[in-house]
């Protein structure tokens, strides 16, 4: 045997985890940084801060991983400052008592449902604007008391970080959160042992990790499959957010719908209202009628009323293709155990996902989710009209214009996105009780009273806070990334804090229109490098690895941004995430925003530009169209003057360039004797007072419960009162009123518009008479004229205006209706004649869309 010199196997290197013991004294500091509430105070964040700077950044602004990592010298330092220990109990105490105040019983409970949220970029467990809106709204919610739960993933790797290559592509880098360092807790069983939640899928058994997120008062919990019970197939269930395939979004959108209402019953938890933000969390409604059927004993339509009853589903999508489509052969793979656990045939379980039931087409979640929610809606005023004409289809013989699916427009968590020097002069002159009534208007007009010193030099901080933050996080990664470093270097030098600055940042989507503002570059160019007045413009977005159009834009920017003529002069930041997202909407002068019309569902950056005193200039589309104020901002029109998209798009840039070159530089330059532009200023003033105040998550929470949370959990309880009696007889109503709906017989009818009659005010009405038997029906019926238009443009009848007829007796089985009504809209237009049953325990007519045309 020959021995040799040097023999060995390759190293197995294991983790292991030593962090620091923490004394008692600091132990409240500890408590805190379990607690996301410290993200919206500035006090608990300038604490950590102050006990180790280093840490604090080299954390990346974590406490949790700071914590664990302080050397022993720097608590001993702590404990000893007698500052610093009264600084942290105040703190301390303050974060008690808003903790110790219970919740707002006047208001029903609620339990939330999301596959993002974004709470703080420590904990990456969102994408973009969803997830953003469904973190500011926890946050809402634990401020105003709301007794709420929401439920979501623990993603291994959550969304991807984005870095560029040298020629300025896209590069996805996807890096595993450590779970022991992020401010989330294991929710154990009561032995100590973690708790697992069991998921039953079609042929096995997915067992699930539960994590708890503390949200100020309010719990998130989240599902982690990433255990070694599981295949390695399953671990990566929830490994990343919108990755993978069909099948992988299918067993997410299984476990966050199904397992989510498990998880829930597994914690004891139960709410009134069940609130699916979009239809990823549609599937919660599959376990809710399975546990009514199964332990309540109810029949499927008995559950399904009982279900629909207390469900809100909220959609963010407004074009038809970006909902989630899902081949029958896969849903029957996943869903056909279950379907059998319901006791409906299959053919209606697939019908429940399709507008066009007993067709071919895919099964639709959001689909599902209208036809097993009472209340639906949109996130602003012209995205709520986008889907009422997108989900018409539905409810056949309905104008979208009738539907009941309504909006609240979304809104922004001021605290987390007002930057501290922007709060610290909230406190000073709208007063200590602001953040309590902050979408008051009558407050905000207090701005009115600041000085314009005080407001100009505010804003020439923030910026400089921007610039700054620029040279110190993205200087070494660019002069390790980026061929040429001298070019590095005379870029970050033309960076100027006195030039206008005006920032795009958002999801690269092509319907965005990143590109618009390099359609003329001479044009652009002359904007640009104005000696007098010179502009530059921030981009920062990412844009889905499986997008090629929207990496293809950000390359395009790249590109143009290291042109000789444009360096320094526009800028591209690469890795948007919350963090760098208030800097933005908190340093530039401008928030530019142009997207296609009527496809931005709401978009809020531009709402945390405004608290900011940042100045929007976009598309009269998503929350702009109800915010727009003149004076206070800049708007694009929401009318299209083309039908072909690139000559839209050429018209809208140069619309653009236009209003730069004439009306907003000019303003922000004109510079009075003091040094600042008073005229700015007064935009700056009014967008405050007339436009910040409407657009908080405040004002979103209220019109939540004002238009839907309050209606439901009164409707629902009433239909579980007394063992569930309204909810089978609503049932059994529309049960024996489908089963003999094709027996209606008109009798007579004697209807022309054409004809009128003078009544005592000399005014034209139409006067008819309508006789119908309705055999054996037993229900009451109503009757309606419809007057539509048809024209040139449109190929589908535009809904004017409907009437109901009047019953004026009954003979029998016979019901005689009578009108006579003023027609209002001049012009030759067409009607219809409509019948339709009527219950007064019914929401709405799309809860039961039975109709008739006569």
């Amino acid at each position: 045997m020959i021995i040799k010199s040097n023999h060995s196997n390759t190293p197995i290197w294991r983790d292991i985890h030593v962090h620091a013991i923490l004394p008692p004294e600091l132990h409240p500091l500890e408590e805190i940084s379990h607690n996301l509430w410290w993200v919206w105070n500035e006090e608990a964040k300038a604490i950590f801060e102050v006990l180790d700077p280093e840490e604090w950044e080299k954390s990346g602004k974590n406490p949790v991983l700071m914590m664990q990592n302080l050397q022993s010298d720097i608590t001993e330092s702590a404990i000893n400052n007698k500052e610093l220990m009264d600084r942290i109990h105040r703190v301390y105490d303050k974060f008690k008592h808003y903790m110790s105040q219970s919740y707002n019983t006047n208001r029903p409970s609620v339990a939330y449902f999301s596959m993002e949220y974004g709470l703080s970029h420590v904990l990456k467990i969102y994408s973009g604007g969803l997830g953003v809106l469904a973190g500011d709204y926890l946050k809402e919610a634990s401020d105003s008391r709301v007794n709420m739960t929401a439920v979501g993933f623990l993603y291994r790797y959550g969304y991807f970080t984005q870095s560029l290559s040298v020629d300025g592509q896209q590069i996805a880098n996807y890096e595993a959160q450590n779970f022991g360092s992020l401010p989330i807790t294991q929710v154990n069983n009561n032995d100590g042992t973690p708790m697992i939640l069991e998921v039953p899928f079609h042929d096995r058994v997915i067992y699930s990790h539960i994590w708890k997120v503390a949200v100020g008062r309010i719990n998130l919990y989240l599902m982690d499959t990433d255990l070694e019970q599981n295949s390695e197939y399953d671990r990566s269930i929830t490994h990343q957010l919108y990755g993978g395939d069909w099948e992988n979004r299918m067993k997410q959108e299984y476990l966050l719908g199904i397992g989510g209402i498990l998880l829930l019953k597994k914690l004891g938890i139960k709410k009134e209202v069940y609130h699916m933000n979009e239809g990823h969390a549609a599937f919660i409604n599959v376990q809710r009628l399975i546990d009514y059927i199964k332990e309540e004993g109810l029949t499927f339509n008995e559950a399904l009323e009982v279900v629909r009853s207390s469900t809100l589903y909220t959609v963010h999508t407004p074009v038809p293709a970006g909902h989630d489509y899902f081949d029958e052969s896969l849903i029957a793979k996943y869903m056909t155990p279950i379907v059998e656990k319901i006791g409906i045939s299959w053919p209606r379980f697939m019908d429940m996902g399709r507008a066009n039931p007993g067709t071919n087409e895919k099964f639709s979640m959001s689909v599902f989710a209208l036809n097993t929610a009472q209340e639906a809606n949109g996130v602003s005023k012209l995205h709520g009209t986008v889907s009422q004409h997108m989900f018409q289809p539905v409810w056949k013989g309905y104008f979208p214009e009738e539907l009941h699916v309504s909006y609240v427009t979304n809104g922004i968590h001021l605290p987390s996105w007002a930057s501290s020097t922007m709060k610290a002069m909230y406190e000073k002159h709208f007063g200590d009780t602001f953040y309590e009534d902050q979408s008051n208007p009558d407050i905000w007009k207090k701005i009115y009273d600041v000085s314009d010193n005080e407001i100009w030099n505010l804003r020439a901080q923030l910026k400089k806070k921007l610039i700054d933050y620029i040279h110190v996080e993205f200087k070494e990664g660019w002069l390790q990334n980026q061929a040429d470093p001298t070019r590095i270097m005379n870029m970050l030098e033309e960076v100027n804090p006195n030039a206008l600055l005006i920032g795009f940042s958002r999801r690269f989507a092509t319907y965005k229109r990143a590109h618009l503002l390099f359609t003329d570059l001479e044009r652009l160019a002359r904007i640009v490098n104005n000696p007098r007045y010179p502009v530059q413009f921030i981009f920062a977005g990412k844009a889905h690895p499986a997008d090629g159009g929207g990496q293809g834009l950000i390359k395009q920017i790249v590109e143009i941004s290291r042109r000789p003529e444009f360096l320094g002069k526009i800028i591209f930041l690469e890795n948007y995430d919350m963090r760098l997202g208030k800097r933005l909407v908190s340093g530039v002068d401008i928030w530019l925003n142009t997207p296609t019309r009527a496809q931005e569902a709401s978009g809020t950056s531009g709402e945390k530009a405004e608290v900011n005193g940042v100045l929007n200039f976009s598309v009269l589309d998503g929350w702009w169209y109800e915010g727009y104020v003149e004076g206070a901002g800049w708007a694009l029109t929401d009318k299209r003057t083309y039908d072909n998209q690139s000559f839209q798009d050429e018209l809208d840039a140069s619309t653009i360039y236009s209003m730069l070159e004439n009306e907003i530089i000019p303003l922000y330059y004109a510079h009075n004797s003091n040094g600042y532009s008073h005229e700015w200023v007064q935009y700056i003033k009014k967008s405050m007072a007339e436009i910040a105040p409407h657009f908080t998550t405040k004002r979103m929470m209220d019109d939540y419960f004002d238009r839907f949370y309050n209606k439901l959990a009164h409707r629902s309880a009433l239909l579980q009162e007394n063992n569930y009696q309204k909810a089978k007889e609503i049932v059994k109503w529309k049960e024996e009123t489908a089963s003999k709906w094709d027996t209606l017989e008109v009798v007579k009818m004697e209807f022309n518009p054409n004809l009128k009659m003078k009544v005592n005010n000399g005014n034209d009405e139409v006067y008819s008479q309508v006789v119908i038997d309705k055999k054996s029906l037993n229900c009451d019926i109503g009757l309606e004229c419809v007057v539509v238009d048809h024209d040139n443009m449109n190929k589908e009848p535009q809904f004017i205006e409907s009437f109901e007829f009047d019953l004026v007796r009954t003979e029998g089985s016979l019901l005689y209706f009578e009108t006579s009504k003023q027609l209002n809209d001049p012009g030759t237009h067409q009607y219809g004649l409509r019948i339709y049953p009527k219950h007064p325990d019914l929401p709405h007519r799309m809860d039961f869309a039975y109709i008739k045309w006569i």
